[in-house]
């Protein structure tokens, strides 16, 4: 096994760990607290901060990394990750919104740190002459990060029920522990690290490329997070009256289902045909998903099985998604430049976060004064916005 080879494993069983935590971690928070009585708005503000200091992580993070090394922010956003767990394992009484929100505040430092420092690594382990491996590596990265954040899911919502809150956040806590010491024995100290020492200022992106895809990326995850992180829970547990074990198990298979086509996306898009994804490819993809959201909205405002078809529904729209999401994930990687790789990509995830902080924020509001309906046609027009940027991403000189 060479030694990029070892560096990758040990990256991607890191990233692995993080994520079922960080997965299980959002659905404890979500059904612990709406059980508790809190209404749908009150739940999205718990992760406000969450979202709001993954934007802020994003850009500074790239600088940071870029100063000091990847390994340095991996790790950094593992121990962020154990005090954030650790800050909830208090009395149930002190738990209060601001409480909760600060400890989500470092939960979602902690995510965006480790998602910045695990997919810049690639970049620095695969030559610029292997474009379709580097599109592999980072569809199978993302694709099982994703499939475990829905394993992360469904064991949330088992640990809620066996353990309770606070048993189920001790025992993520001591495994990432171990993560953190055994990734830190493993992991190359220097690596990430530019040969220039780049200035604050630079943490803004001045490719037009990388500042493009940012933007689509923006409200590519609004139009996710807008009906999927508060309403589309909250509304299968309090209208159709399912289980915490039944919510959290339909939303893990959506996002395992979701990673295993990302996994599979470089097959799905032409990999074996020798083709690797541009811009063409992202405005054709993002145009297949726009009309999703609308038509699970329209039928469930004629109330035709409501509970079938919103399930079937959430399904494809999870597998065209996922290949929208992987096409995206490539792009970035391979418009950043290699010295500094960290800083494109970190300005990137940032609008990533600040899509999701716009959802989540559109999530809790929009459903708690119109209903479900409104989030899903909001969604499809973040997604037709989404495809009109996409239309100014670089192309092959083929596809022009």
């Amino acid at each position: 096994m060479n030694a990029a080879l070892r560096q990758y494993i040990t990256i991607t069983a890191s990233y692995w760990t993080f994520t079922v935590t960080d997965g299980a971690l959002r659905m404890l928070v979500v059904l612990y607290f709406h059980s508790l009585g809190y209404s749908p708005l009150e739940v999205a503000s718990l992760f406000l901060l969450y979202e709001f200091f993954g934007v802020i992580t994003n850009l500074f993070g790239g600088w940071l990394a870029a100063r000091t090394g990847l390994n340095t922010t991996l790790h950094l956003g593992l121990a962020l990750q154990i005090i954030a767990l650790g800050m909830l394992l208090v009395d149930s009484s002190m738990l209060t919104v601001v409480y909760v929100m600060v400890a989500q505040a470092l939960s979602g430092i902690a995510k965006d740190l480790n998602k910045m420092s695990a997919k810049s690594s690639i970049k620095m382990l695969v030559p610029d002459n292997a474009q379709s491996k580097l599109y592999q590596w980072v569809s199978r990265l993302t694709g099982s990060k994703n499939a475990l954040k829905g394993f992360g899911f469904f064991l949330g919502a088992l640990l809620l029920s066996g353990l309770g809150f606070q048993g189920a956040v001790a025992m993520m806590a001591a495994v990432l522990l171990v993560v953190f010491i055994a990734s830190y024995l493993l992991l190359d100290s220097h690596m990430g690290k530019t040969t220039f020492k780049p200035k604050f200022t630079d943490i803004f992106s001045k490719s037009p490329a990388v500042n493009r895809l940012s933007a689509a990326r923006f409200f590519l995850f609004g139009s996710r997070d807008v009906w999927f992180v508060v309403a589309l829970p909250v509304f299968l547990q309090s209208q159709l009256n399912w289980s915490y074990t039944e919510v959290g198990g339909l939303l893990a298979v959506w996002i395992i289902g979701y990673g295993i086509v990302q996994t599979f996306a470089p097959v799905i898009t032409g990999i074996q045909r020798g083709k690797t994804p541009d811009g063409k490819t992202a405005f054709e993809w993002a145009l297949a998903l726009c009309v999703l959201p609308a038509l699970i909205a329209v039928v469930m405002q004629l109330s035709w099985n409501v509970s079938q078809s919103l399930v079937i529904g959430l399904l494809v729209f999870g597998a065209l998604f996922a290949v929208n999401s992987s096409i995206h994930s490539y792009l970035i990687v391979a418009y950043a430049k290699e010295d500094g790789v960290s800083l494109d990509v970190g300005f990137y995830y940032m609008a990533n976060a600040a899509g999701r902080l716009t959802g989540t924020i559109l999530s809790g509001l929009v459903y708690q004064a119109y209903g479900l309906e409104a989030c899903l046609m909001i969604s499809t027009g973040f997604i037709i916005i989404t495809s009109i940027i996409s239309v100014r991403l670089p192309r092959h000189k083929s596809s022009i």
